[in-house]
């Protein structure tokens, strides 16, 4: 099996953002997509009184993540659950408001980097794509059984593909010769499908379709939707959630959300803002940070990564 690297996206800023709230005694971070533990071995190693609980749905992931997180002593929790399930989570471990909550959105090192997780398009691998290979459907299912109108939607509402039509025709069409089973297949049908000029820019003519199987497979974006009002509501007065985003739904889900939970409850037009109706939440980061060159040349993952943060700053209402 080939071996997994690790590079954390924009480590140092996400660090900032963390250190007003996770710097004080006793606090807890939950490192709700824990992937091989880089952003946790950092917050870990700099303040040195922070627990972290981390939560991974890849079982593969969080023992490798454990290991290297092992020196912290029960410092570190490990979890195996999925990101939305984090409430339920710190109610098992008995553990109340936190400081803080991060997201590292999207496929991790660990599964990209290991070919036999059928998660990358350079390497010929079963269709497999699922972040927890114990439970759900595989990208083979989605294309061997889904309709041509199914797999049209997946492709453009999660790949925002162009040729999300022509491509499922192809593939109904061929799986009725022989079903899809690996990724080499599904490379081969995309270069055919994909006109010539379309092929040179946009990068690898497979990535909008990998990344839509992928996000079909693990329901994504429905998870996401359930897991950011609940580490809104996870966090204490003070505690912060920060969320890296590589896809555009998910960043417009992550604002959609911002926004509704800073929205004043009191009219546009009133002059002042009454007591108690001030906003319970505010954000932190102006829009959506984005990657410096010299990052992206240096770690090409984070060319497309999208930085929000928001910090309570009152008891009160969460995100609906």
């Amino acid at each position: 099996m080939s071996s997994p690297s690790h590079v954390p996206v924009l480590l140092d800023r996400v660090v900032a953002l963390l250190a007003p709230a996770v710097g004080r005694d006793g606090a807890v971070l939950v490192d709700a997509t824990l992937g091989l533990g880089g952003h946790s071995e950092a917050v870990l190693t700099r303040f040195e009184t922070l627990r972290v609980v981390g939560i991974d749905r890849d079982p593969e992931a969080l023992a490798l993540a454990t290991d290297r997180l092992a020196p912290f002593g029960d410092r570190f929790t490990p979890v195996h659950a999925v990101y939305d399930e984090l409430l339920d989570v710190l109610r098992d471990l008995g553990i109340g408001p936190v400081a803080g909550v991060l997201f590292d959105l999207g496929v991790s090192s660990m599964q990209l980097d290991v070919r036999e997780r059928g998660f990358a398009y350079a390497e010929d691998a079963p269709l497999d794509m699922r972040m927890d290979g114990s439970t759900g459907i595989t990208a083979a299912d989605v294309l061997n059984t889904y309709d041509a109108a199914a797999l049209t939607r997946v492709l453009r509402e999660y790949g925002e593909e162009r040729f999300a039509r022509k491509i499922a025709a192809a593939v109904v069409r061929e799986r009725e010769r022989e079903p899809f089973s690996t990724s080499g297949r599904l490379v081969e049908l995309l270069y055919a499908e994909i006109p010539a000029p379309a092929r040179r820019t946009g990068g690898h003519p497979a990535k909008r379709t990998f990344q839509a199987l992928r996000m079909e497979v693990n329901d994504e974006l429905a998870v996401l939707r359930r897991a950011i009002p609940a580490a809104i509501e996870a966090v204490d007065v003070g505690g912060r959630v920060v969320v890296e985003s590589y896809h555009s739904l998910e960043d417009r889900l992550v604002k959609q959300a911002f926004v509704a939970a800073t929205r004043l409850d009191v009219p546009e037009d009133l002059p002042f803002i009454p007591e108690g109706h001030e906003p319970a939440l505010r954000l932190v980061t102006r829009g959506a940070e984005k990657a410096t060159p010299e990052e992206i040349s240096q770690n090409p993952r984070a060319s497309s990564v999208r930085l929000r943060a928001i910090e309570r700053v009152t008891q009160g209402g969460v995100a609906a």
